[in-house]
């Protein structure tokens, strides 16, 4: 079995996690942490599902990581850049799925990924793995004549936008296109904007309630509109996407990965 440990346990996303592992005949809980102060903090990691792992959560990752084959970590940039440093010094793989890197951390993740494997995707989600498949397609048939437009809506409780998500959806149509998303973005409009400039990719965000993720891409043409939708409904797409990306790097030693590596689309 892969012996795998889970940051941010007390989190949305890392309660989803603990979930899918404890269900997963493949998986035995190695370790779990979550950040200083929690009130998870020398519990039992299965307590909140009735079920004893043996596994005490901890605010430190080497002791936790150690002797580990993988880590899979959906939390903030800054604690993923701190993870990322233990997993290197520790040698064990890392799976992550934190979203709103500077592109200089960006960078940190790419050089690291010389010495572990690392798979490193916005979203998790099987769905939307094909949904940015699809919107490459679409956007080398539609190459003229429609306007894109990149819609996302997730919960009150998100603290970046664009989502990850909405961003690598329109980094997908940007490539297909030939443009440099660096370069063509639009993300607000107000007062007098003029016409739409064509050559731009348009991102709209909401933020609200408990919505768990919906993303859409637009193609606006002249008496047409395409729109590719994927809506998450709840958390385990994600960590189910993420326990996969777990199982993919294996024995890998090194390397950078992203879900369509994972699910050999590429």
């Amino acid at each position: 079995m892969k012996k795998i440990v889970i940051v941010g346990v007390s989190g949305r996303m890392g309660q989803a996690l603990l979930e899918g592992v404890f269900a997963d005949n493949e998986f035995i809980l190695h370790g779990a942490v979550d950040q200083k102060g929690s009130s998870q903090i020398g519990h039992d990691a299965g307590e909140r599902f009735g079920k004893l792992s043996g596994v005490v959560v901890k605010d430190e990752l080497s002791e936790a990581v150690r002797g580990a084959d993988v880590v899979v970590d959906f939390t903030r940039p800054e604690a993923s850049m701190m993870y990322l440093d233990v997993c290197l010094k520790e040698k064990v793989n890392l799976v992550i799925g934190t979203t709103g890197f500077s592109q200089e951390q960006k960078a940190v993740i790419s050089e690291a990924s010389k010495r572990i494997a690392i798979v490193f995707a916005p979203n998790m989600s099987v769905g939307v793995t094909l949904l940015i498949n699809l919107v490459k397609s679409a956007a080398k048939v539609l190459n003229e004549g429609y306007d894109i437009e990149v819609i996302e809506a997730h919960h009150r409780h998100k603290v970046d936008a664009p989502s990850g998500t909405a961003l690598r959806l329109g980094e997908a149509a940007a490539e297909s296109l030939g443009r440099s998303l660096d370069t063509c973005a639009v993300y607000g409009r107000e007062g007098i904007t003029g016409e739409r400039d064509s050559n731009t990719i348009g991102f709209a965000t909401v933020r609200g309630g408990d919505v768990v993720g919906d993303h859409t891409v637009l193609f606006a043409g002249i008496g047409e509109r395409i729109e590719l939708t994927h809506k998450a409904s709840s958390r385990a797409t994600f960590a189910l996407g993420a326990l996969r990306a777990a199982k993919f790097l294996g024995s890998k030693i090194s390397g950078l990965y992203d879900m369509q590596d994972v699910l050999n689309l590429k």
